[in-house]
């Protein structure tokens, strides 16, 4: 028998996030034919530490457990392993594969266009700009301080244009550009996302979000668009939905346990700040990695390294 999903999430103080995830481990409950279990790492329960009690005690010994985050920035790198690792001392005999982070992936990319078309088509009171070429697309990550992980949104940025420019074969809406953005922790931001999109010569603008569920930072995508939109009321501004609780991101993550199964993770190490001494990151190499406190798991005080997120 295979072993159970364990599914990994960060964890947000927005109650519509933590609904979203719910649901999301409920579908894949649903739809795999193993044992499913989901869990944060801090802000909000379910804890991770109930998530592997609860398999633990039904009797399973070894886990795949499986990052539910878009890019290999810290939380994937450090904070799930290491509060995977505060879970096998706290449950001997415990053993797991880890799997990779979900991006970049065809399926995401399909599904940012899926949310980028239902954008485009929405009936909102603006002038459909003449031809594709007034159309920029800005894909707005989360932003983290590993250049790695910000190097691959802006990879999805050109993937999800490639096929779709406007002097390209058209797959989907042409495209003028599509352009990177960051919400925290990086740059450009949303603002200077945006005001570049309009010098480039775009009419319409389709924000992004490249996040998978709702959150105090989507909707703070959201809020800085509609602060940047109302500035210039010539200007088209219109913001897609986030990823979402779907079968195809289920899809995506019954892969990554698959492939965790088979010891197939395929990590980008060239560019990984943990491993080589990326300029103004030397200090970074082999740092130690310790998992989050989370306020749901009272044996945890003392073990995170205590700092805190908006999500």
């Amino acid at each position: 028998m295979k072993p159970p999903l364990l599914v990994v999430g960060h964890g947000t103080r927005d109650e519509a996030g933590v609904a979203d995830f719910t649901r999301f481990i409920e579908r894949l409950g649903r739809r795999m034919p193993v044992e499913v279990a989901g869990g944060f790492i801090e802000l909000s329960p379910p804890p991770l530490t109930e998530a592997v009690a609860a398999l633990y005690a039904s009797g399973h010994r070894h886990l795949a457990a499986v990052p539910l985050v878009l890019v290999g920035a810290g939380h994937g790198k450090g904070d799930i392993p290491g509060a995977m690792a505060r879970e096998l001392v706290r449950h001997p005999g415990l053993s797991y594969n880890y799997g990779r982070p979900l991006g970049p992936h065809p399926t995401l990319l399909r599904l940012l266009a899926e949310r980028l078309t239902t954008a485009l088509e929405a009936d909102i009171p603006h002038p459909r700009p003449a031809g594709s070429g007034g159309t920029a697309v800005l894909l707005v990550g989360r932003g983290s301080t590993d250049p790695d992980a910000n190097a691959e949104v802006h990879k999805v940025a050109r993937l999800l244009w490639e096929g779709r420019g406007a002097s390209g074969p058209e797959q989907g809406p042409g495209l003028a550009t599509v352009e990177t953005a960051f919400i925290s922790l990086a740059r450009p931001s949303v603002a200077e996302g945006l005001e570049r999109c309009r010098l480039l010569g775009a009419q319409r603008i389709i924000v992004l979000p490249y996040f998978l569920f709702s959150g105090v930072l989507p909707d703070r995508v959201v809020a800085e668009a509609a602060a940047y939109a109302g500035s210039h009321p010539g200007l088209d501004v219109r913001c897609a939905e986030v990823i979402g609780d779907c079968d195809g991101l289920a899809d995506l993550v019954a892969e990554r346990y698959e492939e965790a199964l088979a010891g197939d993770i395929r990590m980008n190490c060239d560019t990984c700040v943990y491993r080589i001494a990326m300029p103004g990151f030397e200090d970074r190499v082999g740092a130690p990695q310790t998992p989050h406190h989370h306020p749901d798991d009272p044996a945890g005080h003392g073990h995170g390294h205590g700092h805190v997120h908006a999500h």
